[in-house]
């Protein structure tokens, strides 16, 4: 297997464990239970923040407090990073 579907597979379940780490700590605010705290989900975000965005938009989780801000900087900086990925992998090729 290359190493370019490789990370992006990698990327993807990241990210889907991202939504899932909010999703779960939604359903525990709900039910009163143990909840994951803030700043384990700040960093779960900056490694997957498409899918705690994803999370915090369906479920209407940490959308109010200031500090959970972060996570649309983070995924800004992740669009800003494939961007220049990208073009790095692309550009050898345009020049040819």
């Amino acid at each position: 297997m290359s190493l370019i579907p490789t990370l992006i597979t990698a990327y993807l379940l990241i990210n889907a464990v991202s939504f899932l780490a909010y999703y779960l700590d939604k359903r525990s605010a709900k039910r009163s239970a143990w909840r994951t705290p803030e700043k384990t989900l700040l960093i779960i975000a900056a490694f997957g923040p498409f899918g705690a965005f994803a999370a915090m938009r369906a479920f209407r989780h940490k959308t109010q407090k200031p500090l959970f801000r972060l996570v649309p900087l983070f995924l800004f900086l992740h669009l800003v990073l494939a961007a220049a990925l990208a073009a790095d992998y692309v550009w050898p090729f345009v020049n040819g």
